[in-house]
């Protein structure tokens, strides 16, 4: 039996800075080629933020979009829900920064911290607090400027990143319109796999943190892409689950967009064809929480989701941190 919805996405929103990084443009600093990089990610290339441009305003301009469609102001906010991993800063968070730029007087304001899967667990608290009657409207934004935590002479992981923001009011759901299921989990057995070593409060950032590049992303990623492709897989079979649909009713999967060859094997696993797949990891790169905010709203644009359309969504993140949701558009 299928699930009826509690809460819907109202409204969907993203901005991007202008700049674009092509893989060529790594040939010139670094050890490597644009056949290898596409050949092994599938990504050709990414947007990198201008030294001035803060997370809170690249928050600010894809909220603004997302309100505007959803036709609701900053005081019908209930509630500001940023999933990020490169806050402006540390104390506060970013969120209320958002707050006071968007006059949302009226908002509970916080950050989520769930890497590349804090988007879909923001669509997961959103659909509690309208549930519990907390809030009517929430904004949910996926943001990050990786650009500035990654190691630019790092080869593995300095191709893989990109700068972004995408922001949902997540409503009432009316009728069968909605989220269906959600799913989220998490595993920090396996945290050392993809972090960040120093510069929180167990090792305070320092000149040694600084010079051993101990504040940048490390990743290992042949053991980061077993652990995304099977749980992305679990993610998407407990999603249609609770839903009470299958993949084959499924009309488009929207994946975070971290590697071609992950969301290939997702696919795979769901038995859904590439072609109901949305996939824009060779123009953004690994966006992180924006991931698929931004995929989600590209297909939009393009015609691939029409209103009764059924969509799967799911990620995985470095903590480790996985998830998934069937939305009725």
């Amino acid at each position: 039996m299928i699930r009826k919805p509690i809460a819907r996405i109202a409204g969907l929103g993203v901005a991007v800075p202008d700049r674009i990084v092509t893989n060529h443009d790594f040939e010139k600093t670094l050890d490597t080629s644009d056949q290898w990089i596409v050949e092994r990610t599938g990504i050709k290339e990414r947007r990198w933020s201008d030294p001035d441009m803060t997370v809170a305003e690249l928050s600010k301009r894809a909220s603004l979009i997302a309100m505007e469609k959803a036709g609701v102001g900053p005081l019908d906010l209930g509630a500001i829900i940023l999933a990020t991993a490169t806050q402006d800063r540390l104390l506060p968070s970013t969120a209320c920064d958002v707050q006071a730029l968007l006059g949302a007087t009226n908002a509970a304001a916080y950050d989520l911290a769930a890497a590349c899967s804090g988007w879909l667990f923001g669509l997961t608290q959103a659909e509690g607090l309208i549930a519990s009657g907390q809030a009517e409207h929430v904004l949910v934004i996926g943001v990050e400027l990786l650009s500035r935590i990654i190691d630019h002479t790092d080869r593995t992981t300095a191709i893989l990143f990109g700068d972004g923001a995408g922001a949902a009011v997540v409503s009432k759901a009316i009728g069968d319109t909605g989220m269906l299921s959600t799913f989220i989990r998490s595993d920090g057995t396996l945290a050392e796999l993809l972090w960040r070593p120093a510069g929180g409060a167990r090792i305070p950032i320092s000149q040694g943190v600084v010079n051993d590049r101990n504040h940048y992303i490390k990743m290992a990623g042949r053991e980061v892409f077993k652990s995304a492709v099977l749980t992305m897989a679990e993610a998407c079979d407990e999603a249609l689950k609770r839903a009470g649909v299958t993949a084959d009713q499924i009309d488009l999967l929207v994946p975070h967009q971290a590697n071609i060859r992950i969301i290939q094997a997702t696919a795979d696993h769901a038995g859904i064809p590439m072609e109901k797949v949305m996939v824009n990891v060779d123009r953004y790169g690994n966006t992180s929480s924006a991931s698929i905010p931004l995929a989600l709203a590209e297909a939009v644009e393009q015609g691939r989701v029409k209103k009764g359309s059924l969509l799967l969504l799911v990620a995985f993140g470095a903590g480790f941190t996985w998830g998934s949701t069937v939305v009725r558009w």
